[in-house]
């Protein structure tokens, strides 16, 4: 009976523990006109895709008009332009001569408008990243991120964040060339180099190995959350186009760069707060400490 008693109130203690301690990590403070739960009083044990699922969607949801407004404007836009200019090109080959769309080497015509409509549209998409960093930073730490202030830091970063964008294309793109695995793991090795680049400015190889310093242990969690994010890409890509297949086609081009902005936007945000995840679990560094370098 004895030995029953001490049992359960054991497991009471236990259950209590945990209350208090999820209490404390869920206190929220008032701040610039927004609530952010305290990163100072409970320190992750581990890399929670739930938690960074979940905040991701907040920080945009708290600054839903900053956030489409970045992503429709560095994202959409630039992919609805680009199309449109590939297709008329196409089109004009085409009047002059019809029978070339029997070619199968028809598509590579002018490469060189491909060419430079992917280089524009991933400058364009860093240009996002970087802005989505210093606005999920601000939100988090309880500030209002700004417009102004989110372009003028991706401009500032610019080309240190084209340094990183080409060797991690290309390092873990000849390693998934190899084998599908490594590459896969030096990806998400990299995987937050942006945001290591624009909070903490160690420069391009330094932001790569920081990054691949806090990433560690937490790889395998980070392929999850984007895996998942993936998932939920291609399922609202697949459902779009069935709708874009009954437009025209430059409503379908419009449609397309729409969902390409809002998937650039989550997936932007989503290396952020990973980001700050990760310092969070690694360091134990609250929000607070990730802001003062912008103070």
């Amino acid at each position: 009976m004895q030995r029953n008693i001490c049992k359960w109130a054991r497991r009471v203690s236990l259950i209590l523990a945990n209350l208090l301690l999820q209490s404390s990590a869920n206190i929220q403070r008032r701040k610039g006109g927004y609530f952010m739960t305290s990163a100072t009083f409970a320190r992750p044990e581990k890399f929670q895709i739930g938690r960074v699922f979940n905040n991701t969607f907040s920080v945009i949801g708290r600054n839903i008009g900053l956030s489409v407004g970045l992503a429709f404007l560095l994202a959409g836009l630039p992919t609805i332009i680009m199309q449109l200019w590939i297709d008329s090109r196409m089109q004009a080959i085409l009047q002059v001569d019809p029978g070339v769309a029997a070619d199968p080497l028809f598509a590579f015509r002018n490469s060189w408008v491909s060419i430079v409509a992917v280089f524009i549209s991933s400058i364009c998409a860093l240009l996002l990243q970087s802005a989505l960093v210093r606005a999920a930073i601000e939100d988090l730490n309880g500030k209002r991120p700004s417009f102004g202030d989110s372009i003028q830091t991706a401009i500032r970063f610019l080309l240190p964040t084209l340094g990183i964008g080409i060797l991690v294309g290309l390092g873990s793109g000849l390693a998934f060339l190899a084998l599908a695995v490594p590459g896969i793991i030096l990806w998400l090795g990299w995987s937050v180099s942006v945001p290591v680049l624009i909070q903490e400015r160690l420069g391009v190889f330094g932001s790569m190995s920081r990054s691949r310093a806090l990433t560690k242990g937490s790889r395998w969690s980070l392929f999850g959350l984007f895996l998942l994010l993936f998932i939920i890409a291609m399922v609202i890509q697949s459902m779009v186009g069935v709708v874009v297949y009954l437009f025209h086609r430059i409503a379908a081009t419009i449609v397309a760069g729409l969902v390409q902005s809002v998937m650039s936007m989550v997936l932007s945000v989503a290396a952020a707060v990973g980001y700050v995840e990760l310092r969070q679990v690694k360091e134990g560094t609250s929000v607070d400490e990730l802001a003062e370098i912008f103070s």
